[in-house]
């Protein structure tokens, strides 16, 4: 079944299509959960409130653009108002540093490895992190996202940054005394 129909179906409340909705989009859409979620169970849970979400605001997709770009807007914007709850977005310093494009090591660092090292991030840090590098959203809409300044935004990705520098640093560091 197509995409098109799958849409139509679940907007007249079709629980059968909203199950194979769920089934085909829940696996990416749980990997997108966890970048933004402190563990597992919490990625478990923004996945449900999101796609409950989603059925409820279905019909609000006119079919302009697509609907996984649909989809993932609505997962994202409920895992960020599930961290703003926790009220851990502390307004930093607007003036640090502008910081220069940031490319992620993933040829010389084990994909699962780096991973592991962003989810280790700060909870504001990753946030930001994971919007800007990985999501490709400026500061000014993750200042927006977040309810935060620009200059926050910036300096917690600056800071996210280094912290990464610093602890795949570190990793290569580790590794490399352990197969000398």
């Amino acid at each position: 079944m197509n995409i098109k129909k799958l849409v139509q179906l679940c907007k007249k409340q079709d629980r059968e299509a909203q199950e194979k909705l769920y089934r085909q989009y829940s696996g990416k859409l749980f990997l997108m959960c966890l970048k933004y979620s402190d563990d597992q169970q919490e990625a478990e849970d923004t996945l449900q409130d999101g796609f409950i979400k989603i059925f409820e605001k279905i019909d609000s997709y006119k079919g302009t653009g697509s609907f996984e770009g649909w989809m993932s807007r609505i997962m994202i914007n409920t895992a960020i108002n599930r961290q703003k709850q926790k009220r851990l977005f502390l307004t930093i310093s607007d003036d640090y540093p502008e910081v220069e494009d940031f490319e992620l090591p993933t040829e010389s660092v084990d994909l699962e490895v780096l991973l592991r090292t962003i989810q280790e991030l700060p909870l504001k840090y990753r946030m930001v992190f994971n919007l800007f590098v990985l999501d490709g959203y400026s500061h000014k809409e993750i200042a927006a996202m977040l309810d935060i300044s620009e200059g926050t935004s910036k300096s917690n990705l600056s800071r996210a940054r280094d912290l990464l520098k610093k602890k795949l640093s570190e990793y290569f560091r580790d590794n490399t005394k352990k197969s000398l």
